[in-house]
């Protein structure tokens, strides 16, 4: 009879712990300091040193920011509408922050 060899997949880099990435960063040539970095940093090391382009996600911190920064001018107009006893503003006002904090989630 045959014998037959298992092919063992690797894990997803994102799924890996952040044990098994530095167990695995110690193994790669040309890392350094793999004791030192958070997940996210041996995550990018790994992929830079193995060659795998990474594609940009949707959102950078720098668009989370200037989405918050809305949010917060947006909730002083909230504020003043209800002060004014404006309810059609204060409504619309609402449904934007709505808005806006979901696109911070996604």
């Amino acid at each position: 009879m045959g014998s037959k060899k298992k092919v063992v997949k690797e894990k997803p880099l994102d799924k890996m712990t952040a044990k098994d990435l530095r167990e695995l960063a110690i193994n790669t040539p040309g890392v350094t300091g793999a004791h030192g970095m958070n997940k996210d940093e041996l995550i990018g090391t790994i992929k830079e040193a193995r060659g795998i382009v990474d594609a940009p996600s949707k959102k950078t911190n720098a668009n989370v920011r200037e989405l918050k920064v809305k949010i917060k001018e947006l909730k002083s107009k909230h504020e003043a509408a209800i002060g004014d006893d404006n309810s059609k503003m204060s409504k619309i006002y609402r449904s934007r922050i709505i808005k806006l904090k979901k696109k911070t989630r996604v």
